[in-house]
Parts: C-alpha cells; sequence; structure tokens
C-alpha cells in the first residue's frame, strides 16, 4: 500500500525492509517501461520459446510421444467412450451433416470425380475381370454336376450293353459334358454366322430386287461348314479348348496346352467322320477305358477335366517375414501386428 500498512490487518504498518523492496520493484519496473527494455526481454523470451518448439529435439520428442502406448490407449478409450459413441451418432444424425452431404454430391466437384472414376482404365478392367470371374464360376458349378452325370450315364450305358463297370475314377471328360461342350461351341459359332449373314443379306438386298438366290444359300452353307472347321481347329491348336470347353472346364490332354495344327485337323476329320457313322464314332467315349471317340483316336489325344478351383490371389503366395526386417526393405508390418507384408500393398508408397 502507498503508506505501507498491509491491507487487512488493521492498518499495521509494513516491515522497512519489504518496503524497500516493494520501492525498488517499482522503480525497477518504472524505469523497465520508460527505456523499452521490457518489451526486448519479452521479444527475447518470445522467440526463445518459438525456437525451442521448432527444434528437432522437441520434434523428436513429440514423435516418441504420438508413437507410444499412451496416445494409442487415450484414443482407443476415447472409441470405447459411451459418451463419445453418442456424441458422434447424434453429429452423425444432425441435419448439418445431410445438408453438407446434399451440397457435396449436388457439386460439380463430385460430378468430374465420378467421371473420372468412372473413366479409369483400372475400373473398367477390374469389371471386366469380375464379370469374366462370374462367368467361370458359373461355368465350373455347372462343370461340376455334369461330371457326376458323366459317370451316372457311363454306368447305365455299360449295365444295358453288359460291360463291365469302371474299377478306378478318372480325369478324362465324359459324354454329357463334352456334348453340351460341342453343343455351345455350335451355337457361338451359329450367332456369330447369323449376325455376319444377316448383314450380307441386306447389302444384297439393296443391289438386287430379286432378293438372295440359290446360289446365295449354296454360298452361305459351304461359308456355315468353313467357319465351323476354322473355329474348332484354330482353338484346338492355338489355345487346346473350344469356348464351350472352356465354360465346362475341360481341354485337351496335349503337351503345352496347344493341339498342333496337322492333328487339329485330323480331330476335325475324324468329327466328321464319326458324325456320318451315325454316331457310332463316339460310342468309345461310353466304352473306352479311356473316354475316346474316333476324333481323339485320330489326333492321338484325351479329353481331360480341368482343375475347376480358383487361382489364389498374387498375395497370398507371399513368404512369411520376419518381423524384425531392416528399413528398406520393401516390407511393412501387417494390421494388428501379425508378420509384414509388401509396402505397396501397405496405403504408403514405396520409399515413403
Amino acid at each position: 500500500m502507498p503508506d505501507g500498512t498491509a491491507p487487512g490487518d488493521g492498518g499495521r504498518s509494513l516491515p522497512l525492509s519489504v518496503r524497500l523492496l516493494g520501492a525498488g520493484v517499482r522503480g525497477a519496473r518504472n524505469v523497465g517501461k520508460a527505456t523499452g527494455i521490457d518489451r526486448a526481454v519479452q521479444a527475447a523470451t518470445e522467440e526463445a520459446m518459438v525456437a525451442a518448439v521448432e527444434s528437432e529435439a522437441v520434434e523428436r520428442a513429440l514423435v516418441r510421444v504420438l508413437q507410444g502406448p499412451l496416445v494409442e490407449e487415450a484414443v482407443n478409450g476415447a472409441l470405447e467412450s459411451e459418451a463419445v459413441k453418442r456424441a458422434l451418432i447424434e453429429a452423425l444424425d444432425s441435419e448439418m451433416v445431410d445438408e453438407v452431404w446434399r451440397r457435396m454430391l449436388a457439386s460439380d466437384e463430385t460430378q468430374r470425380l465420378v467421371e473420372r472414376i468412372a473413366e479409369a482404365p483400372e475400373i473398367r478392367a477390374a469389371i471386366s475381370a469380375q464379370s469374366v470371374g462370374f462367368l467361370e464360376d458359373v461355368g465350373h458349378t455347372i462343370g461340376d454336376t455334369t461330371r457326376r452325370v458323366d459317370d451316372v450315364v457311363e454306368r447305365a450305358v455299360r449295365r444295358i450293353f453288359f460291360r463291365p463297370r469302371r474299377s478306378v475314377p478318372t480325369e478324362r471328360a465324359g459324354a454329357v459334358t463334352r456334348v453340351l461342350a460341342f453343343a455351345l461351341d455350335v451355337l457361338i459359332v451359329n450367332l456369330a454366322f447369323s449376325g455376319l449373314a444377316a448383314v450380307v443379306a441386306l447389302i444384297a438386298s439393296a443391289f438386287s430386287a430379286n432378293g438372295v438366290s440359290g446360289i446365295a444359300f449354296a454360298v452361305g452353307g459351304v461359308a456355315w461348314f468353313a467357319l465351323e472347321a476354322v473355329y474348332f481347329v484354330a482353338f484346338w491348336s492355338l489355345a487346346g479348348q473350344t469356348l464351350g470347353m472352356r465354360f465346362f472346364g475341360v481341354r485337351l490332354g496335349v503337351a503345352g496346352s496347344r493341339l498342333p495344327m496337322r492333328r487339329a485337323v485330323r480331330r476335325l476329320a475324324g468329327l466328321a467322320l464319326a458324325g456320318l457313322a451315325l454316331g457310332i464314332g463316339f460310342l468309345g467315349i461310353l466304352f473306352d477305358e479311356r473316354r475316346r471317340g474316333w476324333q481323339d483316336r485320330l489326333a492321338g489325344v484325351d479329353v481331360l477335366y480341368e482343375d475347376n478351383e480358383p487361382s489364389a490371389a498374387p498375395w497370398s503366395h507371399l513368404e512369411p517375414v520376419d518381423a524384425t526386417a531392416p528399413e528398406g526393405s520393401g516390407m511393412t508390418k501387417a494390421p494388428g501386428g501379425r508378420g509384414l507384408r509388401p509396402q505397396h500393398l501397405s496405403g504408403r508408397p514405396l520409399g515413403g
């Protein structure tokens, strides 16, 4: 107090030492304000604090704290808190969130983003792969059923003709599966030929008022047989199976999965001979131990079932790696601490 008395002490005077100390502090404060020393001290203190916060030591200390178990436990505790859950649910149910979503979806930027994603080649490739995979799954399911029917039909026919039953199972394709695959191939060729014939007939009708002549029908028949022959020979020699065979899960059992062109032509000739002989040439599929008809014997080939197991994902073949792998090895710890996985699968760029 200015008069040297302590406040709330009944007016009792302070000691002389206390009054002198207070006068010295007030004097130093006034001198500092008058000379600007107090502002210089504040500026120097502020710069020192900023330099300390921006130093590498403080940065390393913050990183260690954020990566430590205390922060993780605090976050997990907050996420498991009922109060936090209620607050999040109330925020998501609020009209503000709905309004934000409406504006976001109606914005031009979102529309452009959706168009960009839809036009991405990766998305188109993924959709195509899923479509092909779906068709293959359907074919595998049907193929599993036809395999069982193959055995049932073979047993029934052998019993009717007093032939001994097959003693051991076989991986060679039976009659039902092969007939269905052949029928699907013929359907595919007919659809392709019908489209081509419709285009040719439309062009011919534009130049001829009499329509399609008998010669055109004869040429069309020859073209149909030629297309059938080219279809089967090409697929047998290039892929070892036709589209119908692939759908039902069968293929030619030849080395390298391809049938030489000469043997493919011989198989086509055997197929025609077996059909012209009122189907007698196909009976070997039911009675022969190797399930071979005339066409298979002429080409020296068997028709085998394919393995219907789906192919594994590329990353499923990765070998386990020690968790103490060195930095820069291209591996990163998998979620939950269960081993390592390639860094490009962890959502971060390599070398990040």
